[in-house]
Parts: structure tokens; sequence; C-alpha cells
């Protein structure tokens, strides 16, 4: 999964628009940015968060900067565990040649110390977007873990996992995106799902995923 695997995938598939989420981290995103720009491949900036009440939800940006300062803003709030290498694989950092110039210490795989409504103020600070994840998995989502969706907290959009069976009823109220949550190349998903959107840019994802009338 390095960046040019990812973007090389995505353009096989003949994907014009994707999200990298890392899980609580962002430092490939800047390698992953250009090998995207190279193949005319979108690239929307993001980050899988993991609240406080272990829900994932996704924090989806207009650009970089407000990514990387968001990024900055949420430092403080990451554990300060180590990861384990040899149990959980290593957390590596690659510029846009795939090659490593850096590893995350910090297990990634641990909540950040911020309930779902402060990730919320927090991305909104920065001009972002928040989609509850795999709301249809039965972890880390947010009806199995709160067992039900806040309408205080707005959202308009949630995002469901295709390989995971759907309760009827519960996307009813909201606007469905499909994605594959990949973490292996082949499952990269096909483009079989889409958005109708007034121009292909960051923002106009984001005003969809928010629900706004294009």
């Amino acid at each position: 999964m390095t960046p040019n695997n990812i973007v090389g995938m995505a353009h096989i598939k003949g994907l014009d628009i994707i999200a990298v989420t890392d899980h609580n981290a962002c430092d490939n995103l800047k390698a992953i940015a250009q090998v995207a720009e190279g193949f005319d491949i979108l690239l929307v900036p993001g980050m899988e968060i993991q609240t406080r009440e272990e829900v994932h939800v996704l924090c989806y940006f207009r650009g970089i900067a407000d990514l990387l300062d968001f990024n900055d803003a949420m430092a403080t709030f990451r554990t300060t565990i180590l990861n384990k290498p040899k149990v959980f694989g290593q957390q590596q950092i690659l510029n846009e040649m795939d090659e490593q110039i850096g590893e995350e210490p910090r297990a990634l795989m641990m909540s950040v110390d911020l309930s779902i409504e402060a990730v919320v103020a927090l991305t909104q600070k920065y001009d972002g977007c928040v989609v509850p994840a795999h709301i249809n998995k039965a972890s880390n989502s947010i009806l199995v873990n709160l067992g039900f969706i806040p309408e205080a907290l707005g959202f308009k959009t949630v995002e469901v996992h295709e390989n995971s069976p759907i309760a009827v009823g519960l996307t009813k109220d909201y606007q469905v995106i499909y994605n594959s949550d990949a973490h292996y190349l082949d499952q990269i998903s096909e483009p079989i799902h889409f958005m109708d959107l007034k121009e292909r840019s960051c923002s106009a994802v984001i005003d969809y995923l928010l629900g706004k009338v294009l």
C-alpha cells in the first residue's frame, strides 16, 4: 500500500476521485497527492479518526493544508503508547518514490483522546466534513458503539461497507457513500459508484457530503 501502488491501482480500476484516510494519521498524504496529480486523479485529503468512544469517523478536507492544520491540532490528543512493529506492522512514512523517509512510533490503532463531538467540532474548524465510517460493520461503528446516530452532530452522509449487511431503514435519513475501506490493493473498489458534482474538485465533494444543493 505505497503511494504509487495505491494510485496505480486506482488508475487501473478507472477511478477519477479517491480518498486515502489513514488511521489517526496523514503523513503519507503529500506523497500520494503528488503521485495522484501525475495520473490526473483527484485526491480528497482525509483521515479516519478513532474517537474516545472507539467510533471510526472519516474526516475529509478541501485541501492538504487544511488537513495538515487539523493534524497539528490533533497531535496532543494522540496516545503516547508506542507501536509494536512485530505485532502490528511498521507504520512507515514514504515519499513520492515509495522510499521510506520515516516511521510513526506511536500506536496509531489506539483511540485519540477526543469525543466524537469534539472531533466533529475540530474538523469543522478547518472547513472539513465528518462522515460516520462503515456504520453497518460489527465493530468500531457509530451504531454498534453508540447505538444511534446523534442528530445534534448534523451528519448528512454516512458510509457503508459493501461486504457487510445493512439493516433495513438505517440509512433512510442520510445520503450514503459506499467506500472500499481497502487495506490491501485488491480491495480497492471498481468504479461502480458515482457522485453528481458540479465540478471535479475537493470542495465539490465536501459540499456533496454536507448535503448542500448543487
